[in-house]
């Protein structure tokens, strides 16, 4: 359950498994955290809801720093050929959002629901990151993400720590932005900020899914 008065994204993150990935504690605290939902639509002219209106795709972007200061909202209209791309590329724009407003030395969380785009995230860092360890399988990209792998390959090597949660669409706070991007176009226009968090250093011990899932002993 998440602690009372923590920021979104942070509990979202401590919560969720980190594919591939265990960390100590103190490890999973984060600078930055990024939730990312892309939106597929079968038409490229959109579908028709049933009010009548044109539904389109959409990317979803929300990021926050460690102390819950929210940094960037967006919530834009896209024509991804399929969901796949339009993971990647939502993944691919928040990343290029951060590293406009980040130094690379920051730490990283990435909130994502879309099982194999989060699992090739933390293959990825297990491989560039100097880990002690080799990733539990390769990297598999569907071919129609074009591109837009190679961006997110090219920014999570430009962060110093990076690594990706799992979560489920119906936590995701991309997801309304990535869904209806008809509807909240008025987020686009939130005064845009570039915010150096506070320190991540805490004495607080919360530990990540993959210690306090495990049941303790019985009697």
């Amino acid at each position: 359950m998440a602690a009372y008065g923590r920021p979104t994204l942070r509990d979202l993150f401590d919560e969720s498994p980190t594919p591939h990935i265990a960390h100590p504690p103190r490890s999973h605290h984060r600078d930055f955290y990024i939730a990312t939902d892309g939106s597929f639509r079968p038409h490229s002219g959109g579908a028709v809801g049933d009010d009548g209106s044109v539904e389109e795709g959409g990317l979803g972007v929300v990021v926050e720093t460690f102390d819950g200061e929210r940094v960037v909202r967006l919530s834009v209209p896209d024509s991804s050929p399929d969901n796949n791309v339009a993971e990647y590329r939502a993944l691919h724009l928040g990343l290029d959002v951060l590293a406009a407003r980040a130094p690379t030395n920051a730490r990283i969380g990435l909130l994502i629901d879309h099982d194999q785009l989060a699992e090739n995230v933390n293959a990825e860092v297990l491989a560039t990151h100097g880990s002690a360890y080799d990733p539990p399988h390769g990297v598999s990209v569907p071919p129609s993400t074009g591109l837009h792998w190679r961006g997110i390959q090219a920014r999570i090597n430009g962060f110093d720590e990076i690594r990706a949660a799992r979560i489920s669409s119906d936590r995701n706070p991309a997801h309304p932005l990535a869904n209806a991007p008809d509807q909240y176009a008025h987020v686009n226009g939130e005064p845009d900020r570039c915010v150096v968090p506070q320190t991540t250093t805490t004495d607080e011990r919360v530990p990540p899914p993959s210690r306090s899932n495990r049941g303790g002993a019985s009697d």
